[in-house]
């Protein structure tokens, strides 16, 4: 349970789109990189954000991915709610989601306090005021978070943070080294290539993948003047829907459930293809012999936030929340059970021995080199306003048509 949740991340995102296209777009886009003001790719709404804490109210709403909240219900010895209990008199209850879209309409309700948002939400959240502007000076643990994580443009705007990283990852190559000779080095080994192990070639199966063939695309194919993955006019999204559909010829199978990619890579099922870094770590642990890497190129990945509800009625429980969570012992604690790298840096002091070398936790060039999930609107992300951008509708539209 505690990773498949990604399947979910993007679904059905064709939900809320307007209140952040209306809002337009940034010349600078959605990109990739070091640390730079967040262009948040609108003028956000006069939302106020909180000067000074009180005490504590006595309760919390949270609204959490699988595995980002965990009380010992699960797991009793995974447990890092119920310390926050104690330290703070905030009682915690806890809502679980499963897709992206499901979190948005749930804090339009705002009957919860805070919530875990992926890039393809967070800036939804912002446009339609259901989070506030943080002021991360009330978060002590927020000096301890890694610089890459913080002011991008999923999380701020206009150099305003609207929340506190929590944790990242990016979309692996992995393969099977008695198989795959001689060893990848590019993607070109799922897509140009993919017919030297047809039926064999495994992808991530969601819309968003198409960012991983524009990506391709994107350096490959300079000529089609793509800039941002996320960021695709009809002739860009038509080029990289021809990319999957002659990958599809050799696809064996598309993966959203991340067991059933570690069982199709033992018994041989799948021996390329696009992975996680927690799949690579449970394979290897089953003696299935897996490599994998982030190639040059880039790759696609996600990076979370912690927001809290522009409706809260437990302000310093909320802070209170988010101060816990990337503190050192928390943010170590979800790390290791959610199968990501922490967003603080001495969350590593605390891991298991290896895991913050595993998960890449403080390299910042590997970082610059992922795109991180973003929603894909009308309005350009990568600045274009001579051309009106594909939506995520259009892409799911498209993926019916990838797969057949």
């Amino acid at each position: 349970m505690r990773t498949k949740r990604r399947a979910g991340v993007v679904a059905g995102a064709a939900v809320l789109l307007l209140a952040v296209a209306a809002c337009g777009t940034s010349s600078g886009g959605a990109e990739k990189g070091s640390s730079e003001e967040g262009s948040g790719g609108f003028t956000a709404p006069d939302v106020p954000m909180a000067s000074e804490l009180g005490d504590n109210e006595g309760e919390i709403s949270i609204l959490a991915w699988p595995g980002y909240a965990e009380d010992g219900s699960t797991d009793k010895s995974v447990d890092w709610v119920t310390p926050f209990e104690k330290a703070t008199g905030c009682k915690a209850s806890i809502k679980v989601f499963n897709t992206s879209d499901e979190a948005v309409n749930l804090m339009s309700s705002g009957q919860y306090d805070v919530v875990s948002a992926s890039g393809d939400a967070s800036l939804r959240l912002i446009a339609a005021s259901e989070v506030a502007p943080v002021n991360t000076d009330l978060i002590p643990n927020y000096a301890d978070v890694y610089d890459f994580l913080k002011d991008r443009d999923w999380n701020s705007v206009n150099g305003q943070m609207y929340g506190v990283p929590h944790g990242w990852g990016a979309n692996l190559l992995m393969y099977n080294t008695k198989v795959v000779s001689p060893a990848p080095t590019s993607w070109s080994a799922v897509f140009t290539d993919a017919d030297k192990y047809a039926g064999k070639v495994t992808a991530y199966d969601s819309p968003i993948y198409i960012a991983d063939a524009a990506l391709y695309l994107m350096n490959t194919q300079p000529d089609l003047g793509i800039k941002n993955p996320y960021a695709l006019d009809q002739d860009q999204l038509a080029a990289a829907v021809d990319v999957l559909k002659k990958q599809r010829e050799s696809i064996g199978e598309y993966w959203s459930d991340y067991l059933k990619q570690i069982q199709a890579f033992t018994n041989g099922d799948s021996v390329i293809g696009t992975s996680w870094q927690v799949i690579v770590n449970l394979a290897q642990s089953e003696k299935v012999p897996v490599e994998a890497f982030l190639p040059d190129e880039g790759s696609t990945g996600w990076s979370d936030t912690w927001m809290i509800s522009s409706k809260t009625e437990h302000p310093n429980c909320a802070y209170a929340w988010l101060n816990h969570i990337i503190s050192p012992e928390a943010n170590a604690a979800v790390a290791e059970w959610f199968g990501e790298a922490p967003a603080n840096a001495k969350a590593c002091d605390l891991a298991s021995e290896g895991f913050c070398d595993s998960y890449h936790a403080g390299d910042a060039d590997y970082a610059n080199k992922i795109w991180y999930w973003t929603t894909p609107i009308e309005e350009c992300l990568d600045g274009r306003t001579d051309v009106k951008c594909t939506t995520y509708q259009d892409w799911q539209t498209a993926w019916t048509e990838i797969k057949g």
